[in-house]
């Protein structure tokens, strides 16, 4: 697909689970039946290094999540090899979290453990939160905010999405916050019809059409509408 288009895809590795590891690895790691490694981690480093499959496109960044189940023992089990496998490779780190159980303090409790930069750690879906006092906590321990759900409006309206960046932005956070939709090309969870009915502003241009006019209209800057978008990116992928 890359080579059709004149856009850069940068590909994630890593394990996207609530609860559960895929049953394999019930019985292959450190202590259990087939004691080694953690094999996870060996995965994960593999993609970055070697290549995915047999496809050798190359892994840029990690990816693992954390829910309302919280830290089950197959979710610290990834986030742990997420965070050693950016400890050894320098790759960078996504976390999906819910921020209204402040899931988002508890990936940078573990991946700090295992060694990770929290700097080069996005936060991701701190945009469903307007609670300010836990989004600064995030960014002091030096994590950039994926404030990046802009178009489902069912989890949270654009316009309080708008008010607490501009809140962050006048606060100092410009260098801390990154902006996106979670929107996709193809998802199986509705026809497009149902898509466009029920979320009519999830798609990739809400942003650019709709957020950027609105935030500079609330006194947030250029300067601060490119560190967002380009700079800080570029930061993270560096």
């Amino acid at each position: 697909m890359a080579e059709q288009i004149d856009l850069n895809i940068v590909v994630a590795t890593g394990l996207y689970t609530f609860n559960d590891l895929p049953h394999k690895f019930d019985h292959h790691g450190p202590g259990l039946l087939i004691d080694e490694p953690e094999p996870l981690v060996g995965l994960f480093i593999a993609d970055i290094e070697t290549g995915i499959a047999d496809t050798g496109v190359k892994a840029a960044f990690l990816k693992c999540a954390i829910e309302t189940p919280g830290l089950t023992p197959g979710v610290e089990r990834t986030m742990r090899a997420v965070g050693q496998a950016s400890a050894q490779t320098g790759a960078p780190i996504t976390v999906h979290t819910n921020p209204s159980t402040e899931s988002g303090l508890v990936a940078q409790r573990v991946l700090k453990e295992e060694g990770a930069d929290l700097s080069k750690v996005v936060i991701g879906h701190s945009g469903d939160s307007t609670d300010i006092d836990y989004l600064m906590t995030i960014a002091d321990n030096g994590s950039f905010l994926g404030m990046d759900r802009f178009g489902i409006d069912a989890y949270l309206p654009t316009e309080q999405r708008v008010k607490t960046i501009v809140e962050l932005v006048r606060r100092g956070y410009a260098e801390k916050i990154t902006l996106a939709h979670d929107a996709s090309c193809y998802i199986d969870y509705f026809t497009q019809e149902e898509k466009e009915t029920a979320q009519p502003n999830w798609h990739f241009r809400h942003i650019s059409d709709e957020v950027i006019p609105t935030l500079l209209e609330r006194g947030v800057s250029e300067d601060d509408i490119d560190t967002m978008l380009v700079k800080n990116p570029r930061r993270y992928f560096e």
